[in-house]
């Protein structure tokens, strides 16, 4: 199974499945000099886990990191940083009934047919929105490589949920917020709402989707590459590993197709002496490198797949219609749980597209 590893100079590579024995990650190019130690990767994966609130699923996984190499007396060496977690709440029996039974919006089809019935079906397996907790192992120390070495800080948060959307623009003092409720809403009236919804939906057996809003500041002016190596087209690639995500944009995004060229071209003004634009509907990106104005980037996920909802689906085995109906512990809504999955997307597409154009040196 190829497609596992993300990146050019800082590789990250992936490895696990929802319900085996573990779930783990491999960072490859990290420079050496960077202190780093378990408690930095813990600290973010603790925003990820499951189990911690009414509105996300009651599978609970501590998911505590093991870093098994790469870091020595506190600091990155330059080799390859392994780490794993253990999965210890599985309940591999919830999916005995589902094996022959396709999930709509799930994996199980396409997977079934590519792999020959080979594959691990329970919980998704590897397709499975378990393995983003990987991606968070990896992304906390580009996050804290960012920051170390260019001052660079990403913030994502919940800006949607169904059909409720906040309407203020993210300032830094509400980014302390972010975390202070369920729904990782910084604006506390839009979180309630937001959690009602939720909760609405599951009552009823169904599921909602939303939309997350990621916000870079102090990445320096000149960061990307050309063409296939933009921060957009890295940027995407990464993203769309996350399952449920469905849909990006950056800056103004699909509402600026519909402007004027002179409502969004952004202009260009001196301010304390450094370069800036007035506006930012470039969402801080032009030619695919960085301008220095803040990196805007909207995700968009699906609504989760696994609903108690009866459906209609065919089963394999019998060559019929069927009714499925999905008991396990499954999030109404994946949303809350994915600002540090995003935010760890970002700083390891940053801190690559930095390290290629020699921006972070490979010894701090």
């Amino acid at each position: 199974m190829s497609g596992s590893s993300i990146g050019k100079r800082l590789v990250l590579t992936s490895f696990g499945e929802s319900h085996g024995r573990c779930v783990g990650a491999v960072l490859d190019g990290c420079p050496a000099g960077l202190a780093i130690d378990e408690k930095d990767i813990q600290k973010m994966l603790d925003l990820r886990k499951p189990g911690q609130s009414s509105i996300t699923t009651q599978r609970k996984e501590e998911d505590k990191v093991e870093i098994l190499s790469g870091v020595f007396r506190g600091f990155t060496t330059g080799a390859p940083i392994s780490m794993i977690i253990w999965n210890k709440d599985q309940d591999p029996r919830a999916y005995d009934s589902l094996k022959t039974k396709l999930r709509p919006g799930h994996s199980d089809y396409p997977a079934m047919i590519k792999y020959k019935k080979f594959n691990d079906y329970r919980g998704g397996g590897r397709f499975s929105g378990r393995l983003t907790a990987t991606f968070v192992m990896g992304g906390a120390i580009a996050r804290k490589l960012l920051k170390e070495s260019l001052g660079v800080e990403t913030h994502s948060y919940t800006l949607q949920i169904g059909k409720i959307r906040m309407n203020k623009s993210l300032t830094s003092k509400m980014t302390k917020s972010i975390y202070s409720n369920e729904v990782r809403c910084p604006d506390k009236t839009y979180a309630k709402k937001m959690k009602d919804a939720i909760i609405n939906a599951r009552n009823k057996g169904d599921s909602l989707g939303g939309i997350i809003e990621s916000i870079t500041t102090n990445l320096p002016t000149g960061i990307g590459e050309p063409i296939f190596s933009s921060i957009e087209s890295d940027m995407s690639k990464a993203i769309f590993s996350i399952p449920s995500v469905k849909g990006i944009e950056f800056g103004s995004g699909f509402q600026g197709s519909s402007n004027f060229g002179s409502e969004n071209n952004d202009l260009y003004q001196y301010k304390k002496g450094k370069i800036v634009t007035k506006t930012n509907n470039a969402g801080g990106i032009l030619g695919g490198i960085s301008t220095g104005m803040p990196i805007v980037m909207r995700v968009a996920f699906k609504p989760v797949s696994s609903i108690a909802k009866k459906q209609t689906t065919i089963d394999i085995k019998t060559k019929k219609p069927t009714i499925l109906s999905i008991k396990g512990r499954h999030d109404p809504c994946v949303v809350p749980r994915a600002p540090p999955v995003v935010d760890s997307l970002v700083s390891l597409t940053l801190a690559d597209l930095a390290l290629q154009g020699g921006f972070i040196k490979s010894v701090l």
